[in-house]
């Protein structure tokens, strides 16, 4: 794929000290991940208790059973960590920058693995929950990333995502007014490819392919909370659902 960008690697180790910053070039990731949060079902009882997991069977001995998994893939600093407390779930990390990584541990990740997200390192059906947040959109084949998110999922399981459409709108939102007004939050100019945009019905059409039906739907700041955001009178913004998926969309579903 000869003129995008391959990876955001060294783009996110040099923001290694911004994960958390609520007025940085990441703030908005961690809005996005809250949102993600609420999709997450609370761990079941016996849940987890899944067969062909890899070596690390960590064993709850409260219940003396294996606990839920959840797998977080290019999961970055960690900002989804803290949204999934209480919920049940052994924490898996998985991105390919190391100091990420490094952050993520220290916010409620349990274990992390550097690794390519279109070949992860866990075994098939050995997660019951597997996230992939705000990633799709800047790999050059989204769509074997599915697949593999599929594989690792159990039956039964949920696969959680969300990215950015290949429509006008999103790249008019995402590129030209998100990377170029003087804004908080705003990302770095050059953070996103349009040609990366990923096609919601082909996304869709992959998962059910794997086993998958998603649910899509969209997400877009909460006005009064961006507004206050943008005076500086609060630090962080709900995301909430709506019908258009055209600029910033989440799927939902379970594996069959």
């Amino acid at each position: 794929m000869a003129g995008y960008r391959r990876n955001f690697i060294s783009d996110y180790d040099g923001l290694a000290g911004q994960w958390w910053d609520p007025r940085g070039p990441l703030a908005p990731l961690g809005w996005i991940a809250r949102a993600r949060a609420a999709f997450v079902p609370d761990a079941g009882a016996g849940a987890g208790a899944n067969a062909g997991a890899d070596a690390d069977t960590h064993t709850d001995t409260a219940a003396g059973a294996p606990r839920a998994r959840l797998l977080d893939v290019a999961c970055g600093g960690g900002l989804f960590g803290p949204h999934l407390a209480g919920k049940g779930y052994r924490v898996f990390g998985v991105d390919l920058s190391a100091t990420a990584l490094k952050e993520a541990l220290g916010h409620g990740f349990d274990a992390v693995a550097r690794a390519d997200i279109t070949r992860l390192p866990f075994a098939d059906e050995s997660f019951d929950v597997v996230t992939a947040g705000q990633c799709l959109e800047h790999v050059p084949d989204p769509f074997a990333v599915v697949a593999e998110l599929c594989r690792v999922l159990r039956p039964g399981g949920t696969l959680i995502v969300d990215t950015i459409p290949d429509t006008r709108v999103a790249r008019l939102v995402a590129i030209t007014f998100a990377e170029n007004v003087p804004l908080p939050g705003r990302p770095a100019r050059g953070t996103h490819d349009h040609r990366l945009f990923v096609n919601r019905e082909r996304l869709a059409r992959v998962a059910r392919s794997h086993g998958v039906e998603l649910r899509l739907l969209g997400l877009r700041p909460r006005s009064r909370d961006f507004i206050r955001y943008l005076a500086g009178r609060c630090e962080e913004v709900r995301m909430v659902p709506i019908k258009s998926t055209s600029v910033l969309y989440l799927g939902v579903g379970t594996k069959r």
